[in-house]
């Protein structure tokens, strides 16, 4: 059983964003990255309501800007996704899930210490630079199905 529906688009365009996002965390964090980009599809409340397709959770504004740096900035246009990106999108929109992402729905990479809060949601762990927020318990059942 797949996590959430997908196209071959939808493998490079997740590939693509798991390299710019993280590529300097190695597999594990763009995995992790990957992991975000699904919870927010599943989750269907807070900021992520009537998100229906991986496009619209990778181009969702959110005040007055794109929600991820990557699209922010172009950089996941720079480089197109390699065979190493596209297996491990598959991987995460498949089945993979695993502490700190594993329920989150915000990362990011502070310039010091990872706050205990982001946006009012708790702190759930840190992989290498980026820290790992979810959803505060009861907010967002969607964030916790599989």
């Amino acid at each position: 059983m797949v996590r959430v529906k997908y196209t071959d688009k939808d493998i490079d365009l997740v590939a693509r964003m798991m390299r710019a996002e993280a590529e300097g965390e190695g597999k594990q964090g763009m995995l992790m990255v990957g992991n975000v980009i699904v919870n927010r599809l599943k989750a269907d409340c807070l900021d992520f309501r009537d998100l229906k397709t991986i496009s619209h959770v990778i181009y969702q504004i959110q005040g007055g800007n794109y929600s991820f740096e990557a699209v922010q900035k172009g950089n996941v246009f720079y480089n197109r996704a390699r065979e190493v990106e596209k297996r491990l999108a598959k991987q995460t929109l498949d089945y993979w899930r695993e502490h700190p992402s594993k329920y989150s729905l915000w990362y990011f990479n502070p310039s010091g210490e990872c706050p205990p809060t982001w946006y009012n949601q708790p702190f759930t762990g840190q992989y290498k630079q980026h820290c790992y927020y979810e959803p505060i318990p009861n907010t967002c059942e969607g964030a916790y199905r599989y």
